[in-house]
């Protein structure tokens, strides 16, 4: 009974500490997130684009990121275009986590697009509609409902892939956690904290990707 008030006597007295580092957390993943869906829609369209050149490019991108462990990759922006110039380690690691996702988002965006019926582009184009805005009024809107599933999942990922940041000293989640139990003799304790607001954040994540979902299926009906 001691260990167990003791446990929660620690969470508590930690929570200030780590709900700003978790507050950090967040703004890391959301802007890496949305910077990754772009980046991921761009290299996808990339990929289906009739230039094999442009395809090329994307499938280069796609097999260098996602063939890199991507703690190398954060430290390549970090210290290496800190030779360059000053690099905040937030946008290090966004830029980073935002490539890193990109990659997956990509070909989570390539596959959603290839499943939509061909005849819908081909309608489309015959009515005398650009192929390009055929693609942004009718082909992407049901690709996104339909890539939202795998979405949500690579942001799930790119939440506890945020982690990482922790090895340029970044003062999120993680980082805060191991400092506070390495300075309080009880790293063991502090990474179960860590681990229940991880929890805790995934279940939120999850619930509002799942809101979505269902909001999205009574659009369409």
């Amino acid at each position: 009974m001691n260990g167990i008030a003791q446990f929660f006597e620690t969470f508590a007295s930690s929570s200030g500490l780590l709900t700003r580092a978790m507050l950090l957390t967040l703004e890391l993943t959301a802007v890496s997130i949305l910077l990754g869906i772009v980046v991921g829609l761009f290299f996808a369209l990339l990929k289906l684009s009739r230039l094999k050149g442009l395809a090329w490019i994307s499938d280069a991108y796609i097999y260098l990121i996602r063939g890199t462990p991507l703690i190398v990759q954060i430290f390549i922006l970090y210290f290496g275009l800190s030779g360059l110039f000053l690099i905040p380690d937030f946008w290090a690691a966004s830029l980073a986590l935002a490539l890193h996702n990109g990659a997956y988002i990509a070909e989570i965006f390539r596959g959603s697009i290839q499943s939509i019926d061909k005849g819908q582009m081909e309608g489309a184009t015959s009515l005398g509609m650009k192929r390009s805005l055929a693609m942004r009024r009718i082909i992407l809107p049901q690709a996104f409902r339909r890539a939202l599933p795998p979405l949500g999942n690579q942001f799930i990922i790119g939440l506890k892939d945020s982690s990482l940041a922790a090895f340029i000293s970044m003062n999120e989640l993680f980082n805060v956690a191991t400092t506070l139990g390495s300075n309080n003799f009880d790293e063991m304790t502090y990474l179960l904290i860590v681990a229940i607001y991880y929890l805790i954040l995934v279940g939120v994540l999850t619930l509002v990707v799942r809101a979505i979902e269902r909001r999205m299926a009574v659009s369409e009906r």
